[in-house]
């Protein structure tokens, strides 16, 4: 997919702030430093359109990034990050209940993973979360530059067992650095937005 325009149009809080033209929505969620901002910039070729941190729990807003003019990755606070306050964790849970509840313009979510590890409890909870508003998801497993070839199989297994990855959803195993799963994490964003 070739990405020739791509831009930050709102960092919204509430649904009184979010777009309103009507174009196909896929939300990016994952554990705060997981590496979606990585991901997002490998897949449109930008270096920083989306901010990378040292700091976990930045993305405290939904974040539309507009595509070519014609759909939106919308980033979503990550999840998991121990410093951020409990209040501050409550309101961005009614913001994200909010949005997925609401959203008739989102069409799949794409959740980021680290292949080197087992998902985590939150991973759990937030593919569960997906799947209890019906969208279909696509499981992105970063950091596969960082396991070795033949133990790859395995971090996949235990990726897919531990979040109990439904039939009809997919895991991409990905790598922000060498770009490896590009072309496949596009195949199945592209089914939702065309």
């Amino acid at each position: 997919m070739k990405v020739t325009e791509a831009e930050l149009v709102i960092s919204a809080v509430s649904q009184k702030q979010y777009p309103n033209d009507r174009l196909p929505e896929i939300a990016l969620a994952g554990r705060s430093n997981v590496g979606k901002s990585s991901f997002i910039n490998k897949l449109i070729q930008r270096k920083s359109l989306a901010r990378t941190s040292s700091k976990p729990g930045k993305t405290q807003t939904l974040n539309f990034y507009k595509i070519n003019g014609k759909y939106y990755f919308v980033d979503v606070p990550g999840y998991g990050y121990a410093k951020v306050s409990k209040k501050e964790r409550e309101k961005w849970g009614v913001m994200m209940e909010e949005y997925f509840d609401t959203r008739t313009t989102l069409k799949a979510c794409v959740l980021i993973t680290d292949l080197r590890h087992e998902p985590t409890k939150d991973d759990v909870q937030m593919y569960n979360f997906l799947k209890y508003y019906e969208l279909p998801v696509i499981v992105i497993a970063t950091k596969l530059d960082k396991v070795a070839k033949g133990k790859r199989p395995i971090h996949l297994k235990q990726t897919t067992q531990t979040l109990q990855v439904e039939s009809d959803d997919i895991v991409v195993p990905f790598s922000a650095e060498t770009g490896e799963g590009k072309e496949d994490a596009w195949r199945f964003i592209r089914q939702y937005i065309n």
